[in-house]
């Protein structure tokens, strides 16, 4: 399995704006849905990378505990369906059901918020503050499905609680690494 890395935006990069359907409620859900929060946070995952299903238990764990904080919360799957079927909305619906998200779960089926993002990777994993200027772009922890690290979400955590805190997040992030996302041919 070959693996890509995150392309690390710019920090202070605007998040690019979405409108797109989440496969469990039926419902559009945009990015200014989300504009009286502290942040926002948008996480490019599958239902079939290894990757993502590594610390899928520990994301459905980080959205309940962050479920009342002004924070928003949005996975989006930005994979074709024609190069990925494992991938598909019914698909997308089983994993965020099985996992226990509790947050929106987006299809980007044109793939244009991903490219957009400048998404490499599942995951890829993009924190915004309420300006929705990037703050934290980068790994959710130091654990991958090959190593013996504990799943902790550490990183990001770290993140989430120093924007909602109004401290400054350090700059020395390091990338996710995941699948490559499965852009249509």
């Amino acid at each position: 399995m070959a693996l890509t890395e995150s392309t690390m935006l710019e920090l202070g990069s605007l998040a690019p704006d979405f409108a797109l359907l989440d496969v469990v409620s039926g419902k559009i859900v945009r990015r200014d849905d989300f504009r009286e929060k502290k942040g926002l946070l948008v996480l490019f995952l599958c239902p079939h990378c290894p990757y993502v299903k590594h610390i899928q238990k520990s994301l459905a764990e980080l959205g309940r505990d962050f479920q009342g904080a002004p924070l928003g919360i949005v996975a989006i799957c930005s994979n074709s369906v024609t190069v990925s079927p494992a991938d598909d909305p019914e698909e997308i619906k089983k994993q965020a059901e099985a996992a226990g998200f509790v947050f929106p779960y987006l299809f980007d089926e044109r793939q244009t918020v991903a490219k957009e993002y400048r998404a490499a990777c599942t995951p890829d994993i993009y924190l915004f503050d309420g300006d929705f200027k990037l703050v934290y772009r980068g790994q959710y922890d130091s654990s991958r499905p090959d190593n013996t690290i504990p799943v902790t979400g550490e990183d990001l955590r770290m993140a989430i609680n120093m924007l909602l805190a109004g401290q400054s997040i350090p700059t020395e992030q390091f990338p996710s690494i995941g699948c490559s996302i499965k852009w249509k041919q």
